[in-house]
């Protein structure tokens, strides 16, 4: 399984939002550039030639995604995201396209009773959504990384314990992906110690 990429980035008075996600059915690597929730534009590699091998692994999806999610960002940067769309997309169907996003609603408190507890939300132009399917990575420094899945229900919510001590959780890191729709969003967390 890829985990896709999400940046938010500005240049001069605009914050352009880049989501990054390989679209598996549709043999795609796709990056899609969102302006207040709105697509502006998409940049998609094909892997269908590579896929018909059996050489190319996750790791070498993964590096194509991250370049192109890097070219995108440094297209941004320098004032020319113009030059990186692809030109097949017409005005309507990047109208159509709605942002998929990824809240974590108690992360001011997230430990209790020997569980990390996360309470999710998964929104679609601001608007909660229902049966996306949530993937959770949880990785610590010196441990296998641990993974769980849940749906949303009604409103966009889920939520997910794992089991651990909370000495457990410094310099830890949570990663979300949800997907719905054939798209999905990516979300990354740092535990931290808050000082009281």
């Amino acid at each position: 399984m890829i985990f896709g990429f999400n940046t938010d980035i500005k240049h001069q008075d605009t914050i352009y939002h880049v989501q990054s996600e390989a679209r598996e059915n549709e043999l795609l690597l796709q990056t899609q550039i969102f302006v207040r929730g709105r697509c502006i534009g998409k940049r998609a590699t094909s892997y269908a030639d590579q896929a018909a091998g059996t050489s190319f692994t996750d790791q070498q999806k993964e590096q194509v995604l991250r370049d192109q999610h890097r070219l995108v960002l440094d297209a941004i940067r320098d004032g020319r995201v113009d030059e990186v769309f692809d030109k097949r997309d017409t005005p309507e169907s990047l109208a159509a396209i709605k942002e998929l996003d990824v809240q974590w609603l108690n992360a001011g408190s997230v430990h209790s009773d020997r569980h990390l507890r996360l309470q999710l939300r998964v929104t679609e132009a601001g608007a909660g959504v229902e049966g996306a399917r949530l993937t959770v990575r949880f990785a610590r420094p010196d441990a296998v990384p641990f993974y769980s899945q849940a749906l949303t229900g009604a409103g966009g919510d889920a939520e997910m314990k794992i089991d651990v001590e909370e000495s457990a959780l410094a310099d830890s890191a949570i990663l979300v992906q949800a997907s719905y729709s054939g798209r999905a969003a990516t979300r990354k967390f740092q535990l931290r110690k808050v000082e009281a």
